[in-house]
C-alpha cells in the first residue's frame, strides 16, 4: 500500500437541499437539512484510505463535540490520527447548498484549520510518507512547510490548489510541488509551472499536462445526485494511486469522482477500491 499523508482541513458540514441556488439578495427555502463530517483534507484522506492507501492525517480540531466527531469519522475510515492536534479554537465548519441538479455553493468557517502548524508529531508523520497531499483550506505557510518536509525524504508532493488563494507563498509552494490539481474555474488562478498539472472537468473527466504533452481522461457517465466532494475524492484517489502509474491513477481518480456524485454529501461519498475497479470496466 502507498503511504499517503494528507495535510489539510476537517469541518462539520451542514447541508441545505434547495430547488435552485439563490441569487444575490434572494431567499430560498430548503427541503431538508443534514449534518456530516467533511472538509477538503478529511474528505481526501478518507478517499485515499478507501481506495487502498495507508493514510495518515495532519490537521487541527477544537476541544469541542465537533472535534471528537471528526476524529471518530477519520478513525472509522482507517485514517491514522498521529498528526492531529487539538487547539483552543472551534472546529472548522461549512454551510453547503445543493440544488436539484446536484450543483452547490459552499461557505467555510476555518476555525482550528486556520491555525494549523507543524509540530514534531506532524513532521514525523510526513517524514514517513511516500505521497503528500495538501490543499489551501489551511495556511499556505503550513502547506509549504509540509511540502518541504516531504521533499526532504523523497516523497511526491501533490497540491490541490483549492480554494482559490492569493497568498504570496504560493510561488514558494509551487517550487516544492510535483503535481497540481485544480478544477476548470480554478485553472486560470494558478500561474506557476509544475511538472504535472491536472485539471478536473466534471462529467468530462480531466486533463493531464506534463512534459510528455496533454492527455484527456474520460469519466464514466452517471446521473449525478450531488457534486459536493467529488473533487476531493478525485484528489484523494489520485494520491493513493499516483505511484502505480500516472495513467492508471488518473483513470482511477476520474472513475472515483464520478461515483462520488451518486452519494449525497461530501464526507461519506468516496467509493471503495472494488467499486472503482467495477466502474473502470464499463468505459
Amino acid at each position: 500500500m502507498t503511504r499517503v499523508c494528507v495535510v489539510g482541513s476537517v469541518n462539520v458540514d451542514q447541508f441545505f437541499r434547495v430547488t435552485s441556488l439563490p441569487r444575490a439578495g434572494e431567499t430560498v427555502l430548503s427541503s431538508s437539512v443534514t449534518t456530516a463530517p467533511g472538509g477538503k483534507g478529511g474528505n481526501q484522506a478518507v478517499a485515499a484510505a478507501r481506495a487502498g492507501a495507508s493514510v495518515q492525517f495532519v490537521g487541527a480540531v477544537g476541544a469541542d463535540p465537533a472535534g471528537a466527531e471528526l476524529r471518530a469519522h477519520l478513525e472509522a475510515n482507517g485514517v491514522g490520527l498521529d498528526g492531529v492536534e487539538e487547539l483552543p479554537a472551534a472546529s472548522g465548519s461549512a454551510v453547503i447548498l445543493v440544488d436539484d441538479d446536484g450543483e452547490n455553493m459552499i461557505v467555510v468557517a476555518p476555525g482550528a484549520n486556520g491555525h494549523l502548524t507543524l509540530g514534531s508529531a506532524a513532521r514525523g508523520v510526513i517524514a514517513d510518507c511516500e505521497v503528500l497531499l495538501v490543499q489551501l483550506e489551511v495556511p499556505v505557510a503550513t502547506a509549504v512547510a509540509a511540502a518541504r518536509e516531504a521533499r526532504s525524504v523523497g516523497a511526491t508532493v501533490i497540491v490541490n490548489a483549492s480554494p482559490v488563494n492569493a497568498d504570496p507563498g504560493l510561488a514558494e509552494l509551487a517550487d516544492v510541488t510535483d503535481v497540481v490539481v485544480v478544477n476548470e474555474a480554478e485553472e486560470r488562478h494558478w500561474h506557476w509551472p509544475t511538472e504535472h498539472f491536472v485539471v478536473t472537468r466534471g462529467s468530462r473527466g480531466a486533463t493531464h499536462r506534463s512534459p510528455d504533452g496533454a492527455v484527456d481522461i474520460p469519466s464514466p457517465e452517471v446521473e449525478a445526485v450531488d457534486t459536493t466532494g467529488a473533487g476531493d475524492v478525485f484528489a484523494g484517489v489520485l494520491a493513493s494511486a499516483w505511484l502505480a502509474g500516472h495513467d492508471r491513477a488518473l483513470r482511477w481518480a476520474c472513475a472515483a469522482g464520478a461515483l462520488a456524485t451518486l452519494i449525497p454529501g461530501a464526507g461519506d461519498c468516496a467509493p471503495r477500491s472494488e467499486a472503482i475497479e467495477d466502474a473502470l470496466t464499463q468505459y
